[in-house]
């Protein structure tokens, strides 16, 4: 069944492989194990056993989550945040080239390949694919970071990987059938695929960049979960401040829509408009601005999911908040 139209659908592709630490002793009649040799193995097994559990604890109380556990989400911050949401879904209505609804879009008719809205879509998503990529990989690098993920060699090599795969994308497909979706398939890394539908309802290169990022950032992860880790402590400090429950999927989707969050913010700040930054922020997230907010397994519903991403980054949520004028500077349709 279609999940409700919503952009954050994909099909994974993924093989699920179970690691086992378990130590086996093999006996067999031509090559007996001697009582002395059998009882060194487990004694080894049970000292590698002991620095496993050792170092486990020792992450746990290193690592990110004891960080989120310190956190504390002041109800002046929950005020910003519901501030931050208003502005946001009223901007949507007053901005010409806001991004439609997810609702809205999955309501519509189907759109061929050849529709003009569709075609501009595809041009608008291949010309900024290049500079989406670049800013995923500083957005995953600084997530990376401040989840202090990125202090071993061996998840620094995830990392790394997890941006290769970002930086050889090269396509953009669109697809009637997608309708108002985008996704991956894992098996052709190189490609997002479009609904025309979507592609249409994009109407701007910040809601294009934010859909972009969220797709690329599904593609770092990739068939071995790269990027498994940042996806939990992404959907830890979300659940701590939200009260929301973030497990499963749910987090890696939250945390596409971060990094997707974390390029426009980037790209806004690099590339001057005439446009009220309030305005431009808002079409990062305004695609959630809907009437009808379902959620189901995998995803928070898209209001949730709004507040969800204001609660982790309080710097973006503040600058869409602030300004007590937004929507108030009439936009002018451009070229």
């Amino acid at each position: 069944m279609k999940e409700m139209g919503r952009w954050r659908n994909r099909e994974t592709g993924r093989r699920i492989l179970l690691a086992s630490s378990r130590l086996t002793v093999a006996m067999s009649a031509r090559h007996p194990v001697t009582f002395i040799g059998l009882t060194f193995v487990l004694a080894i097994a049970f000292f590698i056993n002991l620095a496993t559990a050792d170092s486990l604890a020792q992450s746990r109380r290193n690592g990110a989550h004891s960080t989120v556990a310190r956190e504390t989400f002041t109800p002046a911050d929950r005020t910003l945040v519901d501030r931050a949401v208003g502005a946001t879904c009223s901007e949507r209505v007053r901005d010409p080239f806001s991004s439609m609804a997810i609702d809205e879009m999955q309501a519509r008719p189907s759109l061929s390949v050849n529709n003009p809205d569709a075609v501009a879509g595809v041009k608008r998503a291949e010309r900024l694919l290049p500079i989406t990529k670049k800013l995923v990989a500083r957005a995953l690098l600084k997530l990376a970071r401040d989840y202090e993920l990125y202090g071993s060699v061996y998840n620094k090599g995830k990392v790394n990987a997890a941006i290769a795969r970002v930086q050889a994308v090269r396509r953009i497909k669109p697809d009637v059938d997608a309708r108002d979706n985008a996704s991956v398939w894992l098996r052709e890394p190189h490609t997002i695929e479009f609904g025309t539908i979507f592609l249409a309802g994009l109407r701007s290169d910040e809601g294009m960049i934010s859909v972009l990022a969220h797709e690329l950032t599904h593609i770092a992860d990739g068939q071995s979960d790269s990027l498994r880790f940042l996806f939990r402590s992404v959907a830890r400090r979300a659940a701590t401040r939200t009260g929301l429950s973030i497990t499963g999927q749910r987090g890696e989707e939250l945390a596409c829509d971060l990094v997707g969050l974390m390029a426009t913010h980037e790209f806004i700040k690099g590339n001057a408009s005439w446009e009220p930054p309030t305005r431009r922020l808002a079409r990062a997230v305004e695609h959630n601005c809907v009437g009808d907010d379902t959620s189901d397994e995998d995803h928070l519903s898209p209001r949730s999911t709004i507040r969800a991403l204001f609660a982790l980054d309080l710097e973006f949520a503040s600058e869409i908040a602030a300004s007590p004028n937004v929507g108030a500077t009439k936009a002018t349709p451009s070229p």
